[in-house]
């Protein structure tokens, strides 16, 4: 090996070594951050909001092992880790709101989703905050996650359905009708029952 073989192998051993310290660097500011993010939110919330908010964690962890496994694609896990902060997103703004310790049933869709919903999906741009939707869903409102926009929707237990099904029978026809009460396709995250964390 000459001398300036050795001196290049030397370098690239730098660079290496250089790379990998920078790179555990931002992993321990990331964590450091994640830890310091998880103790002002068990300080800040109860017990019901704190499982959802692990809940989300816990899906994004699941996103993650699937996309560096190669069984998603990147489209895919777009669309689901934004979908993901959007939920969580709406969920600390509800919290913080209201300082309860309950969030309702939340659903997150993309625009070229909300057949998922209805099968007459309602013009959301003019729908107000707060409008219920098909007896079923309370719009909450848009927000935007990683360049995307989300629909976010409250969805209304059994009993507040049945009231408004019965408020209605004057002849109001509602916005929408939902389909069946299969999730939207391509996420697990955007039911949660009232009281308990769903299983992954």
């Amino acid at each position: 090996m000459t001398r300036r073989q050795a001196l290049i192998k030397r370098r690239r051993k730098i660079v290496r070594v250089v790379m990998l310290l920078f790179c555990g660097a931002a992993c321990l500011v990331a964590a450091s951050a994640q830890g310091k993010r998880t103790a002002r939110q068990k300080s800040e919330f109860g017990p019901v909001v704190r499982a959802y908010l692990g809940y989300l964690s816990a899906q994004q962890e699941v996103v993650d092992d699937r996309v560096s496994r190669s069984e998603v694609s990147p489209v895919y896990y777009r669309r689901n880790s934004n979908r993901i902060r959007a939920l969580r997103q709406m969920a600390v703004q509800i919290a913080r709101a209201t300082k309860t310790d309950y969030l309702p049933e939340l659903e997150a869709v993309a625009p070229d989703e909300l057949s998922m919903l209805f099968d007459e999906p309602p013009d959301l741009e003019t729908t107000r905050v707060n409008e219920t939707l098909a007896h079923t869903f309370r719009f909450l409102g848009a927000v935007r996650s990683g360049g995307e926009k989300f629909y976010l929707f409250a969805r209304l237990d059994p009993f507040e359905q049945v009231e408004l099904k019965k408020k209605a029978e004057s002849g109001a026809t509602p916005v929408g009708r939902p389909t069946s009460a299969s999730e939207p396709a391509g996420s697990s995250t955007n039911r949660l029952r009232r009281k308990d964390a769903p299983e992954n």
